[in-house]
């Protein structure tokens, strides 16, 4: 058999782990395997892929981004494309496919598969936003980085007995924003799921000067609902899936200045942006990764199709794809409760 592979959507750690365990897993059972580049553009028009072998994935465990590269391409957007895609399937003897993505790769698979295609996921994402699965690839090493910029950003906040205001990444869920900000410390996170009021912001800051803390840092997701300021506007540009780019928005720029001209305290703001997403993948990362990968593979091997391996407690678990992409799965609210302990 002939297996293909892809990884789509925004890159993280942790990709090239699962590449590799792929390919280990797929030459154990004596299967080819197809890497098709860019996401689902190598599939489109003629196809563009390579093969991989144990000896071109070599070397690549510990490297970030995804040496296949990726895009934000949605063949579903026109009959088309998806009519290319499986024509493409047939025409490279495509067996079965593993997509590595997030929840917009995958509902690309979910689709495909509903209409014949044998599809198998791997959940990748670092917002951590995938449904029916504890983690998701690059999770882990983006909240490191996070909570290492935390822990670099104490010692000039409190030099200078400022305000920091940290922007990271979460769309529509707060788990990078949560998890990352209880790591380092922070003393206010501002989370899509909880909108806050500006009032209650700069009110938490005052108290904290009242009580001699001369310093805070507050981490906000770039998706945060803030009462009683107004982000910058969206230039209305969408990605292939709908998504407007949250970057234009400045949350972050725009919350640091209503603090300052509110409170009178200096305020400073730090947009961790796509460092997030840099960098060696975390150890808990590369294992989930290598465990995510082979379970692939091993569902291809016993024909479980149209399902993702997630990771449910310390096990992974096959479920069903199409329920991983129904719906978002936003941040656990009891860790933002605890994290309220510390402020």
């Amino acid at each position: 058999m002939r297996i293909g592979v892809l990884t789509g959507g925004g890159d993280c750690p942790g990709l090239n782990a699962a590449i590799r365990a792929v390919v280990r897993r797929a030459e154990s059972y004596g299967y080819e395997v197809l890497g098709f580049k860019n996401g689902w553009a190598g599939l489109l028009g003629t196809g563009d892929c390579e093969p991989l072998t144990a000896k071109s994935v070599s070397g690549i465990l510990p490297l970030g981004g995804t040496m296949l590269g990726s895009s934000r391409t949605n063949p579903t957007k026109k009959e088309e494309h998806m009519q290319a895609v499986l024509d493409n399937l047939k025409r490279y003897d495509v067996g079965a496919l593993i997509a590595i993505g997030g929840d917009d790769t995958l509902s690309v698979a979910a689709r495909l598969f509903e209409r014949g295609a044998k599809t198998v996921g791997v959940p990748k994402t670092m917002d951590n936003d995938l449904d029916l699965t504890d983690y998701t690839i690059g999770f882990n090493s983006a909240v490191t980085v996070v909570s290492d910029a935390l822990d670099n950003l104490h010692t000039t906040a409190s030099a200078h007995h400022r305000v920091l205001v940290v922007e990271v990444m979460g769309r529509d869920a707060g788990w990078v924003a949560v998890v990352g900000g209880l790591a380092g410390g922070a003393d206010y996170i501002l989370i899509p799921e909880v909108p806050t009021e500006l009032k209650d912001v700069c009110e938490h800051l005052r108290n904290r000067r009242a009580r001699g803390k001369d310093f805070s840092i507050i981490v906000v997701s770039e998706g945060a609902t803030v009462l009683g300021i107004e982000a910058a506007a969206s230039d209305g540009k969408v990605d292939a899936f709908g998504h407007i780019r949250l970057d234009r928005r400045s949350i972050g720029e725009t919350l640091s200045r209503e603090i300052e001209n509110e409170t009178g305290f200096e305020t400073r703001v730090t947009v961790l942006g796509h460092l997030q997403r840099g960098g060696s993948p975390s150890v808990f990362d590369r294992v989930l990764a290598t465990r995510t990968g082979v379970a692939a593979v091993d569902y291809v091997h016993e024909g479980k199709f149209g399902y993702m391996a997630a990771l449910v407690g310390t096990k992974i678990v096959p479920v069903l794809l199409a329920d991983a992409v129904a719906h978002n799965r936003t941040a656990d609210l009891t860790l933002l409760e605890t994290a309220k302990v510390f402020y």
